[in-house]
């Protein structure tokens, strides 16, 4: 087992909002990405330079999270396209995990859980929750094999959830968004890897990351909920910033490079 930094920034940024410091997750990725997501705001697929995974308040109600988002994206002075994502749980908790150079970020929040195809199940109560997966390849792939590389997260995520102990699929609100390059950083006029599924290249090493960092997730999440809800702050403070949230997670959170 092979332990390294992660090659992928976010920074964690924060802002007053609904009475309370609210925390945020910013990757700048820049030009030469394509991504493709389920995300409410630059959703699909298509060129992206960054994503942003926001923290809004328990019982979040608004009818415009797309809006939202996009405030938020100014307000970190992103511009051009990017993806927006949403959760309740605390990204300041967010698990992180690399294998053959494909990272993968998670922020779990397992409030209410669920099977996908139960169309009886009725949760008791709210209880905040998502689980928000960006995996960032550093590869070129065609179009079908970035879609497949989205389904074999969702899969490796299911995986993971089932070995934590968890009964079900995920939360109704789960997101997820992919990242690869637009050409090969090493030989920009190779043709883009078709594949993305469980046993191709990227597909494999995207599914052992995304397995990691969401059952380590998965399983953090369990532990904060028997601690009770955590304590919020009224405003931003000095120390809400974090410049890299892999890096201050060094010894915390899963760094496991094989391949």
């Amino acid at each position: 087992m092979v332990v390294k930094e992660s090659a992928v920034r976010v920074v964690r940024a924060a802002r007053a909002e609904d009475g309370a410091c609210r925390h945020l997750l910013v990757w700048r990725a820049g030009p030469g990405w394509r991504m493709v997501s389920s995300g409410v705001l630059g959703g699909g697929l298509g060129e992206r330079c960054w994503v942003l995974n926001a923290q809004v308040r328990p019982g979040y109600a608004r009818m415009d999270p797309a809006e939202h988002l996009a405030e938020l994206a100014a307000g970190q002075g992103l511009v051009g396209p990017g993806v927006g994502l949403m959760t309740a749980a605390e990204v300041d908790d967010c698990t992180w995990a690399e294998d053959g150079g494909v990272t993968a970020l998670v922020t779990a929040g397992i409030g209410v859980a669920l099977w996908a195809a139960d169309p009886a199940a009725e949760p008791a109560g709210y209880r905040p929750g998502t689980i928000n997966i960006l995996a960032v390849v550093p590869a070129a792939v065609a179009d079908a094999g970035l879609v497949n590389l989205l389904a074999t997260a969702t899969e490796a995520k299911v995986q993971a959830l089932l070995d934590a102990g968890y009964d079900c699929s995920g939360t109704p609100s789960d997101a997820v968004c992919v990242a690869v390059r637009t050409a090969s950083p090493d030989d920009p006029g190779a043709p883009a890897d078709p594949f993305g599924g469980p046993r191709s290249l990227w597909g494999a090493r995207l599914a052992r990351a995304v397995y990691r960092a969401v059952r380590e997730g998965a399983e953090s999440d369990r532990e904060r909920r028997a601690e009770g809800p955590p304590v919020a702050h009224p405003v931003t403070v000095p120390g809400c910033r974090v410049p890299d949230v892999c890096e201050a997670r060094t010894g915390v959170a899963a760094r496991v490079v094989t391949g």
